[in-house]
């Protein structure tokens, strides 16, 4: 079969590699049907989530069930079902507490309480690195999943691929973020990054009630997508003005109820910042956080669903003390949300796939990643068909 192959950091390949075969009774082999490049799939294509052999890419994704294990119960043949990019046992003791991301079985080489930057990590992820699992990613033609009983949602008939792809990642990404945070009607959400998981986000808070919806973003192209389709109320490019003193600005000077780190580690650097990264061994910046840290009101919450796989010398713990601010981030916990954001898509109370900018033949991926890691083109979601 074709897929798209990591290499090395900057080298995506299309190319031919062994189909996929059942390896254990509760596994499903899925057809691809639709698949999407991630900003999270970037953290792999720079490097800094070291990867030294070559892997199949890819955690959004659906398609057509071909072959069923023998102990499979809830799917046949046919099903047409999205993929939670998180995979979970559904047995261990974190699944049956709704913890999927903290799955005990499927990260079998790598999995540890201590949350380690190269070791004892999470459950098992979809093309996400040996770091968790090594799994065969979805941007290929077929594929294994693993569990396929849990999680696995099935897709109406009356539904379009891009209608629910996003199911896989980003929209409960988005929704675990704000959940996290506890929004309240009327309260004012500020969201650092304007990309897929920031767009998902300001939808959701606008459809939970939020007064004022904040889109944070050094793109003025993605600033305009917050306001179509994000429902930003308020917009704010932080290479032109300093996000801090506009957010106060909009909150009668309090600060935000709620911040959401969207972006994670990967946000721009000034060279400075790169010296003191390999001065101190780290890898990207923490600097959204610390913005959202000052951001947020009093006595507000942080959510952070953007990554970071490293440690960082500035956090500011003595702000985060004095602001008594309640933070709280981690893997999104898709499965626990999928039925009740499908129900939003299927009553038209949030639309997913306005966002997409570039829709292309799989073969065409190399170049994609390309693009949108550099934001060229108005790059905002890829999505591919193998």
């Amino acid at each position: 079969m074709k897929a798209i192959v990591f290499h090395k950091p900057g080298d995506m390949r299309y190319e031919t590699v062994p189909d996929p075969i059942l390896k254990a009774p509760t596994d499903v082999i899925l057809k691809v049907t639709a698949t999407a490049i991630c900003g999270s799939d970037l953290h792999i294509y720079n490097g800094y989530f070291p990867q030294v052999e070559n892997m199949v890419m890819g955690h959004e994704f659906m398609g057509i069930v071909e072959e069923v294990g023998s102990d499979v119960k809830n799917l046949k043949k046919g099903d047409r079902v999205v993929i939670p990019f998180v995979i979970s046992c559904g047995s261990c003791w974190f699944c049956n507490h709704d913890f999927p991301t903290g799955c005990e079985t499927t990260n079998p080489s790598n999995y540890g309480p201590e949350g380690g930057i190269l070791s004892s990590k999470g459950g098992g992820l979809f093309g996400f690195t040996n770091l968790y699992g090594g799994y065969s990613g979805g941007q290929a033609e077929y594929v294994r999943v693993p569990f396929a009983d849990v999680g696995a949602q099935l897709v109406p008939d009356d539904l379009s691929d891009e209608q629910v792809l996003f199911l896989s990642d980003i929209l409960p990404t988005a929704y675990t973020a704000l959940q996290w945070a506890q929004v309240k009607e009327g309260e004012s959400v500020a969201i650092f990054g304007s990309g897929p998981v920031g767009l998902m986000t300001q939808k959701l808070a606008h459809l939970m009630g939020a007064s004022k919806v904040i889109a944070i973003d050094p793109q003025d192209y993605r600033l305009a997508v917050a306001t179509a389709a994000g429902h930003a109320t308020h917009v704010i490019n932080p290479d032109k003005t300093n996000p801090v003193d506009m957010i106060r600005e909009f909150t009668q000077g309090r600060g935000a109820d709620v911040c959401i780190d969207a972006v994670g580690m990967e946000a721009k650097r000034t060279i400075l910042e790169k010296a003191s990264n390999v001065l101190h061994g780290q890898g990207g910046t923490s600097k959204v956080l610390e913005t959202a840290m000052s951001a947020v009101r009093r006595s507000g919450r942080v959510s952070v669903v953007g990554v970071y796989g490293t440690k960082y010398d500035s956090f500011n713990l003595a702000q985060f003390f004095d602001k008594n601010i309640t933070i709280k981030m981690g893997q999104a916990w898709v499965q626990n949300f999928n039925d009740e954001l499908l129900s939003f898509i299927r009553s038209g109370k949030i639309q997913a796939d306005d966002i997409i900018s570039h829709r292309i033949p799989m073969r065409d991926a190399p170049k994609a990643y390309d693009i949108f890691n550099k934001k060229e083109d108005n790059c905002v979601k890829v999505v591919m068909t193998p």
